[in-house]
């Protein structure tokens, strides 16, 4: 008798899958931070992963006029054993600054096999962002990587945002961010500063219909929806209620954190309810027992379409490390059970 089929091998035949990303970055930006965010890393893991991405800074965090010093302390970090689960990413400079390719070269010649990602911030619109992924294509081309190297690009922009569904759809993108501060700055003054934190980022119509097209464009071409940081170092409930607010009234599924405070409250916020966990990991165990046919659960009719947002939920529900019935992680995710 054939083993049951799983989840992610039946439920996405001709299509791609979704991400599965954790649901907090980490941005850190000297050499320091960036080594104690890895060992948190190591320290923060759901079933052996870590439940946080660290992005290493060369934008803001890279002194002027040592770039390419910065840059390489990057590609050594990436390299290093500290790098121990493979989940440390980079943000280069925006392409309208000189030292852009710079950055791509160092780190992707250097350390591009164990790149997460790379993140472009500031793009202008879709085109900016395509010619920095060309010219990431053509060094792991001229370096012989033939792993993908998945790119994030950040919305600070009015131009990008007008562009953001075409941008969505751009080769290697696997993640949208909005980069709140910078878009307001972009504004001229037109959208006050109280919109840069909350309750404002939430209620400021600008705000919330630019977060509203983020969100659509991405999940509309199946990537994931970033949120914006926030600013607020000192109480890490702020950051866990503008997590939430991100993910249960905007369909964020992850979101910067600028402080090691703010991650695990980001995560909490980002994480299922129990009780819906429990009622995905019902369905999913009912249905592969079915062969992945049409089933009723509690008098509810259920096929693949409700199946694959139950098994999207649950994969949440295991990168948040929250906690899940014995069967269905014994079924779906045989490797923490090992």
């Amino acid at each position: 008798m054939s083993p049951p089929l799983h989840p992610a091998a039946v439920l996405y035949q001709g299509a791609k899958p979704f991400p599965a990303l954790p649901a907090c970055e980490h941005y850190a930006g000297s050499e320091k931070t960036i080594r104690k965010a890895l060992q948190l890393q190591s320290e923060l893991l759901a079933d052996g992963l870590p439940m946080f991405d660290v992005t290493a800074d060369c934008e803001d965090g890279a002194p002027a006029g040592r770039e390419a010093e910065h840059a390489g302390m990057i590609a050594d970090l990436l390299l290093h054993a500290d790098n121990r689960h493979g989940r440390l990413g980079a943000r280069i400079h925006d392409v309208s600054h000189p030292h852009w390719r710079d950055d791509l070269n160092i780190i992707v010649d250097r350390a591009g096999t164990q790149l997460a990602y790379i993140v472009l911030p500031k793009v202008a619109n879709a085109d900016d962002a395509l010619s920095q992924i060309a010219a990431l294509d053509e060094i792991r081309r001229r370096n012989n990587i033939e792993c993908e190297i998945p790119v994030h690009v950040l919305i600070e922009t009015p131009g990008a945002l007008h562009e953001v569904w075409q941008i969505a759809a751009l080769p290697h993108v696997e993640s949208i961010d909005f980069g709140l501060m910078d878009f307001v700055s972009a504004h001229h003054g037109a959208i006050p500063g109280s919109a840069m934190r909350s309750p404002g980022q939430f209620s400021h119509p600008l705000i919330a219909r630019a977060k509203c097209e983020i969100a659509a464009a991405a999940l509309g071409n199946g990537v994931i929806p970033a949120h914006n940081v926030t600013t607020e170092l000192n109480d890490p409930d702020v950051a866990r209620d503008d997590a939430r607010r991100a993910k249960n009234e905007f369909g964020f599924l992850r979101m910067w954190s600028i402080h090691p405070c703010q991650i695990q409250p980001i995560v909490e916020a980002m994480r299922p309810d129990f009780a819906e966990v429990t009622e995905a990991a019902g369905i999913l165990i009912a249905a592969q027992n079915a062969n992945w046919g049409p089933i009723a659960w509690e008098g509810t009719l259920h096929d693949r379409a409700s199946y694959r947002y139950y098994w999207e939920l649950l994969r949440r529900a295991h990168a948040t490390g929250a906690a899940l019935p014995a069967e269905a992680r014994h079924r779906f995710f045989p490797a923490a059970t090992e």
